[in-house]
């Protein structure tokens, strides 16, 4: 008699995984939580409270940063990516991350590799403060190389109507404040890789001096996960604080215009400090520094959009929540009915 493990499919495998997720689900527990992983569907309430409530949802994965996890045998940092690039666009809403879910796909099920990247999901929903409702593990046969899987996932969150940032409440005049990243975060791999592998034929486990870390230790640093800051933005500035760019893929120029009303001009000032992962990538392709602006967050995770005269407490603010921010520019008036674009300057 033919079994499903002969075929491909080791159901033992993934019950073990169930068991070793129920845990560190458990320790991601919210208020709202009414049930969660084990069932088929996971269960969460509405905070109360909330005036005229509104759900945000965000999907994403971390694209091929998982090549290096493959390559590097490091699995328990990708999930927090996972969680930081969904939720790091629910709150540039304002909204407060609820619960996230994940999917994880490989050919062959390896339970001590799947635990721990689910153990580093986890990890990014503590840091977000939102809960691991549920999720799906598909075994595969065939469909993955060996030793590989694929990783998506989304996140829901929640912001009263009246609460929600973006391009209706932006105005000329309004501050630009940069809020650092971690590093590449999870955006522009296929570039990077291409000129540390293959142009500089670093090897992933050889200590870079200038990174201060083995190459693929740095390309592993997680994505940093904004959900404390803008918490901490919220309630400091209030109705000051009107918009939030998650800079991703595209850069600056790509994001900011994003949460711009038209007839705007963002003059930004990009003479800061980068992470030294993107001068070792700039130097060694080498890659123009267009290229760059357009590909890579540059050291800059997230853009806030204050209210004049709001700058220096949104500032103080985010030093108290832990993160570096700085003046990035300013909005000004453009064409009226022109498309928003970002100018850059070092004056």
């Amino acid at each position: 008699m033919i079994t499903y493990r002969e075929a491909g499919v080791d159901i033992d495998a993934g019950d073990e995984l169930v068991e070793r997720i129920k845990p560190l689900a458990a320790r991601t527990h919210i208020p709202e939580l009414v049930a969660g992983v084990g069932g088929f569907a996971g269960l969460c309430a509405l905070p109360a409270g909330l005036e005229d409530p509104l759900l945000v949802s965000g999907t994403d994965g971390v694209g091929t940063k998982l090549k290096v996890a493959f390559a590097t045998g490091r699995h328990d940092t990708i999930g927090q990516d996972l969680v930081a690039m969904c939720v790091n666009d629910v709150v540039t809403t304002g909204a407060r991350p609820l619960f996230f879910l994940d999917y994880f796909a490989c050919g062959k099920l390896d339970v001590d590799v799947a635990a721990a990247v689910v153990g580093g999901i986890a990890d990014g929903c503590r840091l977000s403060g939102c809960a691991l409702l549920g999720g799906e593990t598909a075994e595969l046969p065939g469909m993955y190389p060996p030793g590989e899987y694929d990783l998506a996932g989304f996140a829901v969150g929640v912001v009263s109507r009246r609460a929600v940032l973006g391009p209706a409440r932006v105005e000329p005049g309004d501050r630009l404040i940069a809020i650092a990243s971690s590093g590449l975060h999870s955006n522009g791999y296929s570039l990077a890789r291409r000129v540390l592998e293959r142009e500089l034929g670093l090897d992933l486990a050889a200590h870079h001096a200038e990174l201060g870390a083995t190459v693929g230790e740095a390309l592993l640093t997680p994505t940093r996960i904004y959900a404390a800051a803008v918490a901490a933005l919220g309630a400091a500035l209030g109705a000051e604080l009107h918009a939030l760019a998650h800079i991703t893929g595209g850069g600056v120029p790509g994001n900011l215009p994003r949460v711009l009303p038209a007839g705007t001009i963002a003059r930004v000032r990009f003479d800061h400090a980068r992470p030294p992962i993107f001068d070792v990538v700039q130097r060694g392709g080498p890659v123009a520094e267009d290229e760059m602006r357009r590909t890579f967050n540059l050291g800059i995770g997230m853009v806030a959009i204050v209210a004049a005269g709001a700058e220096a407490q949104a500032l103080e603010a985010l030093a108290r929540a832990g993160e570096r921010a700085w003046p990035l520019g300013e909005l000004a008036a453009g064409a009226p009915g022109a498309e928003p674009a970002v100018e850059f300057t070092t004056d």
